[in-house]
């Protein structure tokens, strides 16, 4: 596992985050932004033409609820909007996949990894950006 992201087992919803074009995309290529508005709005916070790979979550309480991330999924626009208010999302960042318009994924993961530490670090990464522990 030295050479990967480590995914907690999260219960949530994996998706690219892409600044240049301010998209975010599940892995089957489906576009989320209109059902997370917050995290498109905060990919501002990232350097320009950079993407990440991570997961999607909600928090109600003190546990992760996946049925609140999927019941955000049907909501588009105002209602979106409401949801993200009521239940906001976060991402979990596991991968760097380009930085200001670099493509780092022949990058070996452990460098990849530091690029995205000091990128949060760097930016004062502050919600809804959440880094996931490095493994490897």
């Amino acid at each position: 596992m030295g050479d990967q992201f480590r995914n907690e087992g999260l219960p949530g919803r994996r998706v690219h985050v892409d600044t240049g074009r301010a998209v975010l995309r599940s892995r089957r290529g489906t576009e989320m932004a209109p059902a997370f508005p917050e995290i498109a709005a905060a990919a501002a916070q990232l350097p320009d033409a950079t993407a990440l790979d991570g997961e999607l979550i909600v928090w109600e309480q003190d546990r992760l609820a996946f049925e609140r991330l999927q019941d955000r999924l049907q909501r588009r626009g105002t209602a979106g909007a409401r949801a993200a208010d009521e239940w906001p999302a976060h991402f979990v960042a596991f991968d760097l996949l380009r930085l200001s318009g670099t493509d780092t994924t022949a990058w070996p993961y452990r460098r990849r990894r530091a690029a995205l530490e000091s990128m949060f670090n760097a930016r004062r990464r502050s919600a809804p950006w959440v880094s996931s522990r490095s493994e490897g």
